[in-house]
């Protein structure tokens, strides 16, 4: 297995690589949540959209078939039960009340759902939950001056000075 950014597993890594590699997955988790938002949001639009064509749909059954149904519901009642034509006609009405009716239902269920959805916001306070947790991250602490080490600086920049000329 390996690291991110493709040194071996358990290798050391200096403090740029630490930083690249951090940057980068921070990057990473951004560019998600963006697309995240940007899905939710395709949902919602989706519902609104469905909710105003049942709407729209209700409406255009109410408007476009009132007299050619009403006419024809109206006769055929009459025929068959030999009522009077006003009645037969309030009750082609009727029939016709209750299809749009059903029609704007549905045009509520799915502007409810369309309403209720939160996914921006869960985003949004995912995104800033992120941010606190960055922001309050502390560094490790790092040791201080080993002595032994000390003791041998003069000495090792004697010898890469020597080296080098």
């Amino acid at each position: 297995m390996s690291a991110p950014d493709g040194s071996p597993a358990g290798a050391e890594r200096s403090i740029g690589q630490l930083f690249a590699s951090a940057t980068t997955e921070m990057s990473a988790l951004v560019h998600d949540e963006i697309a995240l938002a940007k899905a939710q949001l395709k949902q919602d639009v989706k519902r609104g959209a469905t909710s105003g064509g049942a709407f729209t749909m209700a409406g255009a059954v109410l408007v476009f078939s009132l007299p050619m149904l009403n006419f024809a519901l109206a006769y055929g009642i009459q025929t068959w039960s030999d009522w009077n034509l006003a009645i037969c006609f309030v009750l082609s009405f009727a029939a016709n009340v209750l299809v749009a009716g059903i029609l704007a239902l549905i045009g509520v269920v799915f502007a409810k759902k369309a309403k209720k959805s939160k996914g921006p916001q869960k985003v949004a306070a995912s995104m800033k939950e992120t941010a606190g947790v960055l922001q309050k991250a502390k560094p490790h602490p790092r040791p201080g001056p080993r002595p032994e080490l000390e003791d041998r600086a003069p000495a090792a920049i004697e010898a890469v000075a020597r080296s080098s000329s």
